[in-house]
């Protein structure tokens, strides 16, 4: 937990300090009464002594926060029934429909600090039982709780003064921009967000105007209302990756094929369409019945996977054993888990191969899932090194990827450095090359926001992506020059273009190799060789 800044509370377990920094208006009995007055004294509550309750109390929520999105924190755990604002002391009341909704709520987010406009809030339990509320001071967020329920109903939501506070969805389809898109935002994780308001049937994605963007289809317009109305304008990572929906103007998504750009949840036998990776039968088939099981994947939540917003609880193994496709596609949105990343992003890496390891090598490695800055091999441990990434969440994802991987022979171990940065060694002074700065370095993957690379970080595998390949190289060139890295090639196959290949080593350990010995080795003719993990097989 080295260098976590204090007022980054997303994933951290807040402090017995944090939690006795709250306020709540006290009150004579079990339940809490608006009436108007500020002149009744405030009391702590600590929710690690508080008896479970069904009304929530949040704190430190922004200023400008909005009905809508206090109601949102709830709005996954269960029906929430009551909601009061107390605008001016940056803190508001929720009530749910149970005490077990209530309870799953705050065990989640003790764990996962949500984030309301990129400010992280508190959740705890009220003292109080239930949530009494006067309706004339309480009336605007009494109107946006009647809409919502509404719309979680399938009924007709009115105001309380009669006034409509949602037109009718126009159309089940919705429209979604991704803006501010640092990390990577694949089809999968679009579903998995959007699958909390309703059984999601649909999704096409594709880049228009240099912005990632999204069609997707519920099976009922209602359920694309209620998913407007709590995700338009949130984040999916922390301060980036922001949500802008729109209805869109088609009623029905007219999908060909199932495979990394666009799905029809509805249709599993779809084919995968030409130089696309397919999609587990499998997989598709279980999505199909269940659009939620995809979630359940790892004790560490949603594959590591910290949203700034509305998590929901998962229920870890529901597909036992979850299949390799399945693992691999959601494994590549494992970015920024839950607590752990440190500002300047120091890896320690140990147990190397100290007559094999280069700066180099680990800087080609690690590139794969971050840019690399610094490589330091510790002079007097020549089987450890000090890696520097660009920042904390690419730290934290190449971690989770290469701990346990094997790499020239020996098993890597991989954990976060309380080191901010790696230092260069004094002008003048030989360190025999152990150090190295790639800062400057062109093979950076992920310079560019929203770059395609992002949509392709997939755990080591012994299946490779090959790009940039030259119209004049073969198969049996490209299967020569991966055998002489050390490895046996057992499958190989172009894409339609021959631009690119898929080409399997008979190990994972020799597929890192390969990668490390041939990214970016020159071709000719000015081409360089690209080489990634795959999540395909041939």
């Amino acid at each position: 937990m080295d260098g976590i800044a204090s007022d980054v509370a997303v994933g951290v377990k807040r402090s017995s300090d944090e939690l006795l920094s709250g306020s709540l208006y006290n009150s004579p009995n079990s339940s809490v009464t608006a009436n108007g007055s500020d002149s009744k004294k405030l009391r702590v509550e600590d929710s690690m002594d508080s008896p479970p309750s069904r009304v929530i109390h949040i704190r430190k929520l922004p200023n400008e926060v909005s009905e809508t999105e206090v109601i949102a924190l709830g709005l996954p755990f269960g029906k929430v029934t009551n909601i009061l604002m107390l605008k001016g002391k940056n803190q508001a009341f929720l009530e749910l429909g149970t005490e077990e909704a209530a309870v799953t709520m705050v065990n989640y987010y003790t764990a996962v600090t949500p984030q309301v406009r990129n400010v992280p809030v508190f959740i705890q339990y009220s003292n109080h039982k239930e949530l009494k509320t006067d309706s004339a001071l309480n009336q605007r967020a009494q109107a946006v709780l009647q809409a919502v329920s509404a719309v979680q109903e399938g009924g007709s939501p009115s105001s309380a003064a009669g006034e409509s506070v949602l037109t009718p969805a126009p159309s089940p389809v919705l429209r979604i921009i991704i803006d501010n898109m640092f990390y990577p935002v694949t089809l999968d994780v679009l579903q998995q967000i959007f699958s909390k308001f309703g059984t999601v049937m649909k999704i096409i994605t594709f880049t228009k105007n240099n912005q990632f963007q999204a069609l997707l289809q519920f099976s009922d317009p209602v359920n694309a209302q209620q998913a407007k109305l709590s995700l338009d304008g949130q984040n999916i990572y922390n301060s980036c990756c922001t949500l802008r929906i729109d209805f869109s103007k088609l009623v029905n998504l007219n999908v060909k094929y199932n495979n990394d750009k666009s799905r029809d949840y509805t249709r599993p036998e779809l084919p995968a369409g030409d130089g696309q990776p397919p999609v587990d039968p499998s997989v598709a088939a279980t999505l199909s019945k269940d659009s939620t099981s995809l979630l359940a994947v790892g004790s560490s939540g949603l594959c590591g996977l910290t949203w700034s917003f509305l998590s929901p609880p998962f229920s870890v193994g529901a597909i036992s054993p979850l299949s390799a496709a399945a693992a691999a596609a959601a494994a590549a949105g494992r970015v920024a888990l839950s607590g752990h990343s440190s500002p300047g992003g120091v890896l320690l890496v140990s147990n190397l191969n100290e007559e094999m390891v280069t700066p180099q090598s680990l800087f080609t490695l690690f590139g794969v899932y971050g840019d690399v800055q610094r490589v330091k091999i510790l002079y007097n441990k020549k089987d450890s090194a000090l890696i520097q990434m660009s920042d904390g969440n690419q730290a934290q994802l190449a971690m989770s990827h290469l701990n346990g991987q094997k790499m020239y022979g020996k098993i890597i171990r991989v954990t976060l450095s309380k080191h901010q940065t790696v230092q260069l060694p004094r002008e003048g002074l030989d360190d025999q090359g152990l150090t190295k700065d790639f800062t400057s370095s062109p093979l950076h993957r992920f310079k560019k926001p929203g770059s395609k690379n992002f949509q392709n970080i997939f755990p080591p595998s012994a299946t490779l992506h090959l790009s940039n390949i030259p119209e004049n190289v073969t198969e049996e060139d490209l299967r020569l020059l991966f055998s002489n890295s050390g490895g046996t090639v057992k499958a190989f196959k172009f894409f339609q273009d021959r631009k690119m290949a898929l080409l399997q080593m008979s190990t994972v350990e020799e597929a890192i190799q390969a990668l490390i010995d041939l990214h970016n080795y020159d071709m000719g003719r000015g081409h360089r060789l690209r080489v990634s993990f795959s999540k395909s097989t041939i």
